[in-house]
């Protein structure tokens, strides 16, 4: 299969014009998505849904998000105009995660995410990932370069199908990354998705982003990955509780590591030993990495199963959609969509 070339969206101005120049460059693509059996949820959920059904339940979410982020609200607004789309529409594409909500069910994999930063990285912060989802969604990838007026800073995003934030770097040499990990309740907030984009258009360093991070209504368990020159962390969520663990290295996937939130732990056995087999896998392999390792040398960590998940042909089962390698202290996003073992690197850089 040919390496597809992935989009990159420059937008820049106020938040309605950087959703408008989104949805103008993504309309014909996001308007076939949502006609896809409504992106492809109802070829997922155990029972289909409509629009129609979901509309009360996708305005509570809209209000929590205007209340918490109302710039990301208002370019919400903007990616609705720009692509011809309603704005409930425009917040499905937000909320697609957060309308599956969490299935008990056996899974190959999720996200294995790991950072080095200080002297763990030779100089060269890195945070790096697997991009891990069901709904074959390869084709929904865009590269988001935005640069919001009243925010000084520029950041790089990986994004899917619509969405304003999924992962990313700024231009202070902050990164961000996630993992899913199943617990608590999960209500109308701000979903994981777009806290991350509101990191990146609000701070400078792990311990700024950590600060605006725990002022936010979160709609869902996750786990988050800060990484810049002097720190690595991850914050894990769960009904209004933070835990933290810090770098200089860090790694983790699916299952809760801080000994607060395991036990409330909703991820099945067969999802955990998936969980757990990758995080082993992952630490093993960077162990024998030098500080000083490549884009390219993180990509064979990243590459290579159980932290690559393959597809079985099942379009509801995770899989690896996509890999990146982050160096933030350089401005670069290094990218390998679909199966990253299969693909060259496309790099993308704030300079």
């Amino acid at each position: 299969m040919p390496t597809p070339t992935l989009l990159r969206i420059r937008a820049e101005g106020d938040p309605f014009a950087l959703g408008h120049t989104h949805g103008t460059e993504r309309a014909a693509a996001l308007r076939a998505f949502l006609d896809d059996s409504l992106c492809r949820l109802n070829r997922i959920l155990p029972k289909p849904v409509t629009l129609a059904e979901l509309a009360p339940r996708i305005a509570d979410y809209r209000t929590a998000i205007e209340q918490a982020v109302p710039d990301l609200a208002r370019e919400t607004e903007g990616l609705a105009a720009g692509a011809g789309i309603t704005l409930t529409q425009a917040y499905l594409l937000q909320l697609r995660r957060e309308i599956m909500g969490y299935r008990k069910v056996p899974t190959m994999g999720d996200c294995t995410t790991y950072a080095r930063s200080g002297t763990a990285a030779h100089g060269l912060p890195v945070l790096a990932q697997t991009v891990d989802l069901n709904g074959d969604l390869d084709d929904q990838i865009t590269v988001l370069d935005v640069a919001p007026a009243a925010s000084g800073r520029r950041s790089l995003l990986l994004s899917f199908g619509g969405l304003l934030g999924y992962l990313g770097l700024n231009s202070s040499g902050l990164a961000v990354g996630l993992n899913l990990v199943l617990a608590g309740t999960w209500r109308p907030g701000v979903p994981p998705y777009l806290a991350i984009r509101h990191l990146l258009d609000h701070a400078d360093t792990v311990e700024e982003a950590l600060a605006v991070l725990q002022s936010l209504p979160l709609a869902s368990s996750r786990s988050i990955t800060l990484c810049d020159a002097e720190r690595a962390v991850w914050a894990e969520y769960a009904d209004g509780q933070w835990r933290l663990g810090d770098g200089p290295e860090t790694t983790h996937t699916n299952h809760f590591l801080h000994p607060d939130l395991a036990p409330h732990d909703e991820i099945n056995v067969f999802a955990r030993r998936s969980s757990v087999r990758r995080l082993e896998a992952c630490r093993e392999r960077l162990a024998g990495l030098p500080s000083h390792a490549s884009a390219e040398d993180h990509f064979a960590v990243l590459s290579a199963p159980p932290v690559c998940v393959a597809d079985n042909g099942d379009i509801r089962r995770e899989r690896t959609v996509a890999a990146a390698v982050m160096l933030p202290s350089r401005g670069e996003l290094h990218l390998r969509p679909g199966n990253p073992a299969h693909h060259p690197t496309q790099v993308f850089t704030l300079r």
